[in-house]
């Protein structure tokens, strides 16, 4: 899956290169290179042909030949599941950031934006897949709309539809599958999508899914999770032949609990993958290369982290020759100084230095504004008072708890979900805790997954009021309010999800963000992805959705007021 043919001569060509009948491309010479397979550093050089390895032995000649001495090379990082959307960047932004960084593929979903604006966007994505360095594979997306809970754009896309883009190049298999209770079910809609994948890659979406149940989902078909966050959970997921990938993006951050499982056994059936990471935590912190040394300096060993950032994700979607360091494998390769610490030297993407490539843009081509909600009274962002159910928030979870309090207890704060498509009116208003203790003024975003609806929190519905203001003029994106002012604004006009912005300017905007929120009383270091996941109602336990608040344990609507 996902190779071209090859033609005789290319093959002729190879061989002859490998014997040392004609000169390689590059070769890398006396490097130190990870053998994914056996879990060992071996020393020699590594010739390229046609963006290929084709040997291992030294003596070969090469047009062109990089010093590897005292250097560590292994193959390209493989993101395992990632929302390119939720990066804020145009796909080619999202190359030019991660790149560099050691990233050389991604499985991507483009739920996000099918849900803004239906078909047209995983066509999108598509076309952007074709014109890319980076290796973007496509998984289709399974739930739009995610639920029956809440509004979206993109109408609902059923199985037929999904199964008609199977034979792109770039198009892998089935994303991940949120409705699991539409599998254990037997939704006739989720069916189909399963029957009509069933020869290909079906990516899960299971938090908390444990037993019978877990046993269930997985007998559809479904074989990897992102979402396990216990360390319990992923290992029970990982002993039923369940993928488990480690994510750390820019809210849920489940590295630390799950490391303990990844080891030589079960980095077979382990990867890493970021889901929603921004551009302000790449430049700061990096991509994947932060993954792995997290994994690192938590004790995984470095040869164990490195094979489950690259051929064990290879390995489970079937991206054959990819992920290894051996002849015939891609020669998409990452030189380190120090392999404890995944210090990005060089990366080569088809043997081509990734500093020497051309990333072509591939621009937003934005619609005009997508977001058409009417502009609500102050009266109409009020909630109900009284003894009320109350989301609560914890720093790096996208899980949420509950409470039972008042209203106007210390530390809750109001939070309005408006529907942005123009299909509905009034907005669904709640309570949240956890922004702070001192939390004034208004936060507000169109990034609110997965139906992106616009979300507000705030302590007065002036503030509230203002911030929705700002975003449906300037067509989405994040601003901070205080005192009826715009304090701070992130501008993401392409389906208020991203901006063509180059990464640097939208990572110093989030740093600009940031700060007033901290200037309003926001203790969360990740308000705005930490708000678009409020509005998530496949992730327990309580969630509001322009619809009202739904008990996502329950799997029903409740009302806000006890």
């Amino acid at each position: 899956m996902t190779t071209q043919p090859i033609s005789k001569a290319q093959i002729q060509r190879r061989t002859d290169v490998a014997l040392g009948r004609a000169p390689a491309d590059l070769i890398i010479r006396a490097v130190r290179y990870l053998d994914v397979f056996s879990l060992q550093w071996r020393s020699g050089d590594v010739s390229i042909a046609d963006g290929v390895i084709v040997a291992l032995e030294p003596g070969l000649q090469a047009k062109r030949e990089l010093d590897g001495t005292g250097r560590f090379l292994v193959p390209g990082f493989i993101d395992a599941h990632v929302h390119v959307e939720s990066s804020l960047m145009s796909p080619s932004n999202f190359e030019r950031a991660v790149l560099p960084l050691g990233t050389t593929a991604a499985i991507c979903d483009p739920h996000e934006i099918a849900n803004v604006l239906g078909v047209e966007g995983i066509e999108y994505f598509l076309k952007a897949a074709s014109e890319m360095n980076l290796d973007l594979f496509v998984m289709l997306p399974s739930c739009v709309p995610a639920t029956d809970f809440e509004t979206n754009g993109g109408g609902t896309i059923r199985a037929e539809r999904l199964a008609a883009h199977l034979a792109h190049p770039h198009a892998l298999g089935l994303a991940e599958m949120m409705n699991f209770p539409g599998v254990l079910h037997g939704d006739p809609e989720v069916l189909s999508k399963l029957e009509r994948f069933s020869h290909r890659p079906i990516d899960g979406h299971s938090p908390l899914l444990r037993g019978k149940e877990l046993s269930a989902y997985l007998s559809a078909g479904i074989s990897s999770c992102h979402e396990a966050s216990g360390l319990e959970e992923a290992l029970e997921k990982i002993s039923k032949g369940m993928s488990v990938w480690i994510r750390q993006g820019s809210v849920a951050k489940d590295l630390k609990a799950l490391v303990p499982a990844l080891n030589a056994a079960t980095s077979m059936t382990m990867g890493f993958c970021t889901d929603d990471r921004n551009p302000l935590d790449i430049l700061e912190e990096g991509h994947l290369d932060h993954l792995i040394r997290e994994a690192i300096a938590h004790g995984v060993a470095p040869e164990v982290a490195y094979r489950s950032a690259s051929w064990s994700v290879a390995r489970h979607y079937g991206l054959v020759r990819r992920g290894a360091i051996a002849p015939g494998y891609v020669a998409d390769l990452v030189l380190l100084d120090n392999e404890r610490e995944c210090s990005v030297t060089d990366v080569l993407k088809r043997g081509q230095r990734v500093s020497e490539l051309a990333i072509r843009a591939t621009p937003s081509r934005a619609p005009a504004n997508t977001i058409r909600a009417r502009m609500p009274a102050e009266a109409e962002l009020l909630g109900p008072e009284g003894l009320v159910h109350v989301i609560t928030v914890e720093a790096g979870r996208i899980l949420t708890g509950r409470e039972t309090l008042r209203h106007d207890s210390p530390g809750v704060a109001r939070l309005a979900v408006l529907e942005r498509y123009g299909k509905g009116g009034r907005p669904a208003n709640g309570y949240v805790k956890g922004f702070g203790a001192n939390f004034h003024g208004a936060i507000a975003s169109s990034v609110g997954h997965d139906s992106h609806n616009l979300i507000v929190v705030g302590k007065n519905p002036t503030d509230m009021r203002a911030a929705l203001a700002s975003l449906m003029e300037c067509g989405g994106g994040f601003c901070v309010v205080s005192d009826g002012q715009v304090r701070a604004r992130l501008a993401l006009p392409f389906a208020g999800l991203m901006c063509d912005e180059a990464p640097a300017t939208i990572a110093a905007t989030l740093r600009e963000l940031k700060a007033a929120s901290r200037a309003i009383g926001c203790d969360l270091p990740e308000p705005f992805l930490q708000l678009a996941f409020l509005s998530l109602p496949v992730i327990p336990s309580l969630k509001l959705t322009d619809r009202g608040l739904v008990d996502v344990d329950a799997f029903k609507m409740i009302d806000v007021r006890i």
